[in-house]
């Protein structure tokens, strides 16, 4: 029986634990690859830098999101009442508009009542 992994129905390889997408077999190669190109001296150092790189980045996007979520909040709030503008000009027109054709279907109604009797 010559059956290769892939073609066996039972077997399915789960990636289930991921980093940043990535599961658990690419960041074993990426370590593997960084401890080739810095050797066991340098990769400690390596490590420190990457984590203060990533917490950096982290740190800014904690104060981007800090500075711009007062905005949207403040664009939220006159998208709302924009639309509550919006929404009574709405029925204040519907109620001119049933007040001009109410006196004149009134008018009909009358007249048309007096034809029949």
């Amino acid at each position: 029986m010559n059956r290769s992994f892939a073609s066996h129905p039972t077997l399915h390889v789960s990636r289930t634990y991921t980093m940043f997408g990535l599961g658990a077999g690419e960041i074993l190669i990426i370590l593997v690859i960084a401890f080739l190109l810095f050797g066991p001296k340098q990769l400690p150092e390596v490590g420190r830098q990457v984590g203060k790189a990533v917490k950096g980045f982290k740190e800014t996007a904690e104060d981007l999101r800090k500075s711009v979520e007062p905005e949207l909040n403040m664009i939220q709030q006159e998208v709302k009442m924009v639309e509550q503008d919006f929404q009574a000009s709405i029925k204040d027109a519907e109620e001119q508009i049933n007040a001009a054709t109410t006196p004149d279907e009134k008018q009909t109604n009358s007249k048309g009542s007096g034809k029949q009797a």
